[in-house]
């Protein structure tokens, strides 16, 4: 296998930086925190996967940063705290076929996953008559089956272990479906169902599932963004800047993580209480949202 590793391999084993965790001392406070954790962040060059990137390794986790763009990872890696005990490795969530072995070899060199954060996925604006069926098959394939084959292929070695946590960063857009977010909403959608199954299944074997729904984060999620025909919006769409900060959404993802909540909304006024109402009053949410076109 020919797997990307980060350029500072030959400087110290992964297994043996990673592994380090196991002898490292302990106290009940850092037992709190993500203290010598090793995290595995897909979709971290950019956005919240690398505000977390950020945010998780000021806390003293040992991340592996995964993500299509090599070059943006390394950059990354050597701006976090402590870069040489982080790891990058390519990965496209496009070829899930090709993922789990590729992902199990990596485990077999560095050692267990305590913490798995799905945050990779792809956006869309497009209408549902404007839209190629390849696009909407293009999204589901990213943002739904790349994130069960990268959980099918961790999830393993912690029910062995019987311990981990997987973390997914859903959205509210899986909660509420809005104007020309139809397969986006649709990935989204799956993913929940999805992880309320896999926690009913798994939590026995001490394995906690997790998801994070965001609103509006001030990302340039956008740019990347498909359109009905499959190209990338580009400059067409800017940052969402009426949204929250990737850091502050970042910080609020540890916290779901350190208080093990099933299940959390991020973001303010109406975005957090949107899943709520929806729930209550599916009509009156329902007439909202034939109003609101967003960008």
């Amino acid at each position: 296998m020919n797997t990307p590793v980060s350029s500072t391999a030959k400087e110290s084993s992964p297994r043996l930086r990673l592994a380090h965790r196991c002898s490292a001392p302990t106290s009940p406070a850092k037992n709190l925190t993500f203290y010598n954790k090793v995290i595995w962040i897909t979709g971290a060059s950019s956005g919240i996967g690398s505000a977390l990137a950020r945010h998780l390794a000021a806390q003293g986790a040992r991340l592996i940063l995964s993500s299509r763009r090599i070059e943006k990872l390394e950059q990354l890696r050597t701006e976090l705290i402590n870069s040489l005990q982080h790891q990058v490795f390519q990965l496209d969530l496009e070829q899930p076929e090709a993922l789990y072995t590729r992902v199990q070899n990596a485990i077999s060199d560095w050692g267990p996953i305590d913490i798995l954060i799905n945050n990779a996925g792809i956006a869309q604006r497009s209408r549902v008559l404007e839209t190629q069926l390849a696009v909407d098959r293009r999204i589901m394939e990213i943002n739904f089956f790349g994130t069960v084959a990268m959980t099918k292929a961790i999830l393993p070695s912690m029910v062995a272990r019987g311990a981990g946590q997987i973390m997914t960063v859903g959205s509210v857009a899986g909660k509420i479906g809005s104007q020309t977010r139809s397969s986006y909403s649709a990935s989204k959608h799956a993913l929940n169902g999805y992880m309320d199954s896999l926690r009913a299944e798994v939590w026995h074997n001490g394995v906690h599932v997790q998801l994070a729904c965001p609103g509006w984060v001030n990302t340039d999620i956008g740019k990347g963004a498909l359109d009905g025909d499959g190209n990338a919006l580009a400059d067409k769409v800017g940052t969402i800047d009426f949204g929250i900060s990737a850091e502050d959404c970042a910080q609020d993802i540890a916290t779901a993580l350190l208080m093990h909540r099933d299940e959390t909304i991020i973001g303010r006024g109406w975005v957090r209480m949107a899943p709520a109402l929806k729930r209550i009053f599916p009509s009156l949410v329902n007439r909202i949202m034939r109003r609101k076109v967003y960008r």
